[in-house]
C-alpha cells in the first residue's frame, strides 16, 4: 500500500510522475481549483474586513471525497500543484477542503520547474510549508477581478446588452485597442521623397547607388515634389567625391531564452499561433509527451514565467552540446551566470527544453505537427541564447556634391555565431556590397542618373496578438498567465475581431469602452492598473497586507457604481423602431443588438421570427451610383462604409464619409479625427475643422 500521497493539478501529469516515484507513492489530480467564490453573489464580506467566502466548486464533491479517503490512508501528503501563485493557492484550498492540518509535519508543499525524474525526486528533498504570502497575492487578484466583474457588468447589461462583462485587465486592454484605432483613424499621411543617385566608379562595371542624406552636414528631409525639383536643380553640374570611408565591425547579441510573453509573441509572429493555442500546446509539452524509448516525460520547463534565468545544470549541458556540435568558437563568451539555489521551488527559469540533447529531429514521430513546431522554436531559441554573438564587417561611405551629402552603407556577415541555429525576420539580412570595400577618398566618381520616389508616412499599425502582449508587458499590465485569457475573453465577448492577424475593435467594443472611460476611468487607466500589479507583487513578497488593497479599492469603486446607477436609472433601454416593414407580418421591424452589432428583427417574436441585416444610413450619397451610404460590417465585425446598392456598387471606405465636398476637386470628404480628407488619393486635400471652428468663433467675437 502506498505510504505517500502526491496531489497534482492536471490528470496528464499523474502517469508521468507515478512512473518517476514508484509504488510507494499514490499520485492523484485535483483537476485545477477545488474551491472558489460563489457564482450567485459577490462572495466578499464587505462589512467584515472583506473576508472572502469560498465554496466547493460544483461537480468536485466526488473528487474531494476520493482525495480525503486517500489522504487518511497516507503517512505523508505532498501538495504538488504548479510552481506559481495560482498553484500555491490551489494547494492551500486543497489543504482546507481536505481538512488537513497545515502545521502537520506530514503535509508539505513541493514544486518542480520541469517534469523530469531528477526534478520531481529533488523536490521531495526540499518539501516546505505553503507560502501564505503567495496565497494572499492570488486571493487579492481574484477578489479584485470579482469586484470589478460583479459590480460593473450589470451596468453594461442595462446600458448595452446582457451577457457583457468588464474586467480589471480586460477593460484596460480594450481601451488600448480603442485608443490605437482612434489614432489610426485620425492619422493624416504626410508626403516625403527619397532621392538616390547612380554613380559610375572608375574601373568598375557596376554603378554605386547612394541616398541623399542632407545639406551642410545636417540631415534634411525632402517634403514635396517642389523641394525635390529644387534639389535636383542645385545638384546639376556638381562634382561627386568620396569624402569618407569608414570600416568597422558590428556585433549582434544572442537572444534571451523565452519567457511566457516572448514565447507568445514569437509563436504568433512565426507560427501564426494565437496566444491561447501557444499556451495550450506548451502545457502539453510541459506536462509530458510519450517519447520513443523514454516513455512519458515533460520536454520543456514550466511555461508561466517572466524570468530569463537558466539553471546551472542546463547551462552546463548546453555548453557541452554546443562545444561538441559547433566548436569552441560558437560558445557564449560570457553566458549569464545561473543563480544557484538549493531550493528547487525557487527555480523559476526561462522556458527551455528539459534536455538539450532531445533534438527536434528525434521527436518527429512523438509529437503532433504543432507540438513539434513549438518545441523546435523553444529548442532553437534556448540553444541560440547560450551561443556566441554574430559578427558583421561594416563599411559606410559618405559622398559630397557641393553643399549636399549622399551616403551608402553595407554589412557582411563574417561569423554567424548564434545565427547558425536561430534567426528571425528582424535579424539584418546580409548586405554585402564588395564595391564599397574598394572605394577610397581617391576614387573617381561620375554622375549617372537620379532615382526619386514618393512616399507617405504610415499610421501606427493595428495591434496583433503579439504586439498587444508586448504592450501589456511593457506597461506592466497583467502577468504572464493573464495575457492569453484576456485576449480570448475580448474575442469571445466580440469586443474585438481579428482579420489577417490584425485586431480591430467592434461596435460593441466601442460602446463598452465608452461607458468604462466615462464612469470608471481609474479601472481603464493603464498607470493605475500597472501600479495595482506592483501592489499585488508586494503582497506576494509579504511586505503589504492584502486587506489594505481591497479596503482602498472597494469604496471608490462602490461610489463610482452608485453614481453610474443614478446617471443610468432614467435610461430606458428600448428596441428602436425602424421604418422597415416586415414582409412576413406587416409590423415595423425593430433594431436589436447581436454578437456582430445591430440587426433588424420583427417585434412579433416568437410568432414571427423574421430578421435581416440593419443598414444604418449616414445621410451621404454614394459618389459612384447616387445610392445611400450605410454602415456595414465585415464577417469579423469590423465596421466600414459602403453603398446600399452593394455588392453591385463596390464603393467602400474605412473612414466615415461626410456631406462636405472637396473644395479642390469636388470629391467626397472623409473624417480623419478633427480633420477632413479628400477620398481621391490624387487630390489629397485636407481641411482642419478645428481651425475653421476657431475662425468662426473669432468672427463672432
Amino acid at each position: 500500500m502506498a505510504k505517500n500521497l502526491v496531489i497534482v493539478e492536471s490528470p496528464a501529469k499523474v502517469r508521468t510522475i507515478k512512473k518517476f516515484l514508484g509504488p510507494n507513492y499514490e499520485v492523484m489530480a485535483s483537476n485545477g481549483h477545488v474551491r472558489d467564490l460563489p457564482k450567485s453573489q459577490l462572495g466578499i464580506d464587505t462589512e467584515h474586513n472583506y473576508e472572502p467566502k469560498y465554496i466547493t466548486i460544483r461537480g468536485k464533491g466526488e473528487l474531494l471525497a476520493s482525495l480525503r479517503k486517500a489522504a487518511k490512508k497516507a503517512d505523508k501528503i505532498y501538495l504538488a500543484t504548479d510552481p506559481d501563485r495560482e498553484g500555491e493557492a490551489i494547494s492551500w484550498h486543497l489543504l482546507k477542503a481536505l481538512n488537513l492540518d497545515e502545521k502537520s509535519k506530514n503535509v508539505k508543499r513541493i514544486t518542480f520547474n520541469e517534469i523530469t525524474k531528477n526534478a520531481v525526486k529533488e523536490s521531495l528533498k526540499h518539501a516546505r510549508d505553503i507560502d501564505l504570502n503567495l496565497v494572499d497575492a492570488q486571493q487579492t487578484r481574484r477578489m479584485l477581478d470579482r469586484i470589478v466583474g460583479y459590480r460593473i457588468s450589470p451596468l453594461l447589461w442595462a446600458k448595452v446588452k446582457r451577457g457583457l462583462s468588464a474586467g480589471r485587465v480586460q477593460s484596460v486592454a480594450l481601451r488600448l485597442i480603442c485608443d490605437r484605432e482612434a489614432e489610426i483613424d485620425a492619422f493624416i499621411p504626410e508626403e516625403y521623397w527619397t532621392l538616390d543617385v547612380s554613380l559610375e566608379v572608375s574601373g568598375e562595371k557596376k554603378p554605386l547607388i547612394a541616398r541623399y542624406a542632407g545639406k551642410n552636414g545636417e540631415k534634411a528631409d525632402i517634403g514635396s515634389k517642389e523641394e525635390l525639383e529644387r534639389l535636383e536643380e542645385e545638384l546639376k553640374g556638381e562634382k561627386y567625391t568620396v569624402t569618407d570611408v569608414k570600416k568597422g565591425e558590428r556585433r549582434k547579441k544572442a537572444p534571451l531564452p523565452f519567457t511566457t510573453s516572448t514565447l507568445q509573441q514569437e509563436a504568433s509572429r512565426t507560427l501564426n499561433f494565437s496566444t491561447q493555442k501557444t499556451m495550450r500546446i506548451a502545457q502539453q509539452l510541459y506536462e509530458g509527451v510519450d517519447v520513443k524509448d523514454e516513455g512519458t516525460v515533460g520536454i520543456i520547463t514550466y511555461l508561466r514565467t517572466d524570468s530569463v534565468r537558466v539553471a546551472k545544470e542546463a547551462e552546463e549541458m548546453a555548453a557541452e552540446y554546443i562545444k561538441e556540435q559547433y566548436g569552441d568558437a560558437y560558445m557564449a563568451e560570457n553566458a549569464a551566470p545561473a543563480k544557484d539555489s538549493r531550493k528547487i521551488q525557487d527555480a523559476h527559469e526561462a522556458i527551455r527544453p528539459t534536455d538539450i540533447n532531445r533534438l527536434p529531429s528525434r521527436l518527429k514521430d512523438s509529437l503532433s505537427r504543432d507540438q513539434l513546431r513549438l518545441y523546435t522554436l523553444i529548442w532553437k531559441r534556448f540553444t541560440a541564447s547560450r551561443m556566441s554573438q554574430a559578427r558583421y564587417d561594416t563599411v559606410q561611405v559618405r559622398i559630397s556634391a557641393g553643399e549636399h551629402r549622399f551616403s551608402v552603407s553595407a554589412s557582411k556577415l563574417v561569423f554567424d555565431g548564434f545565427m547558425k541555429v536561430y534567426t528571425t525576420d528582424e535579424d539584418e539580412k546580409e548586405e554585402e556590397n564588395l564595391l564599397l570595400n574598394e572605394l577610397t577618398t581617391e576614387s573617381s566618381l561620375s554622375f549617372g542618373s537620379f532615382d526619386a520616389k514618393q512616399h507617405f508616412t504610415q499610421p501606427a499599425p493595428h495591434f496583433t496578438e503579439a504586439s498587444l502582449v508586448r504592450t501589456l508587458e511593457e506597461l506592466g499590465i497583467g502577468r504572464p498567465s493573464t495575457y492569453a485569457p484576456t485576449i480570448t475573453t475580448l474575442l469571445t465577448r466580440r469586443y474585438i475581431a481579428k482579420e489577417n492577424r490584425n485586431i480591430f475593435v467592434t461596435e460593441l467594443g466601442e460602446a463598452v469602452n465608452k461607458i468604462m472611460k466615462s464612469s470608471f476611468s481609474s479601472i481603464v487607466n493603464k498607470d493605475f492598473t500597472a501600479n495595482m500589479e506592483i501592489l499585488l507583487d508586494n503582497v506576494g513578497e509579504g511586505t503589504l497586507d492584502w486587506h489594505t488593497i481591497i479596503a482602498n479599492f472597494y469604496p471608490d469603486l462602490d461610489e463610482a457604481v452608485k453614481q453610474a446607477e443614478k446617471e443610468l436609472e432614467h435610461v430606458e433601454v428600448r428596441d428602436e423602431v425602424s421604418d422597415v416593414i416586415c414582409e412576413e407580418c406587416g409590423r415595423n421591424m425593430v433594431i436589436k443588438y447581436g454578437p456582430h452589432g445591430k440587426f433588424l428583427a420583427c417585434p412579433g417574436f416568437p410568432e414571427c421570427r423574421n430578421t435581416k441585416p440593419y443598414l444604418e444610413k449616414i445621410g451621404v450619397k454614394c459618389p459612384l451610383c447616387g445610392g445611400e451610404l450605410v454602415v456595414r460590417k465585415t464577417r469579423k465585425g469590423r465596421r466600414f462604409y459602403g453603398c446600399e446598392n452593394g455588392p453591385e456598387c463596390d464603393f467602400m471606405s474605412w473612414q466615415r464619409p461626410t456631406e462636405e465636398k472637396c473644395p479642390k476637386c469636388g470629391g467626397l470628404m472623409v473624417e480623419k479625427g478633427s480633420k477632413l480628407q479628400c477620398i481621391n488619393s490624387e487630390c489629397g486635400t485636407i481641411i482642419d475643422r478645428r481651425a475653421d471652428e476657431m475662425s468662426d468663433e473669432s468672427a463672432e467675437e
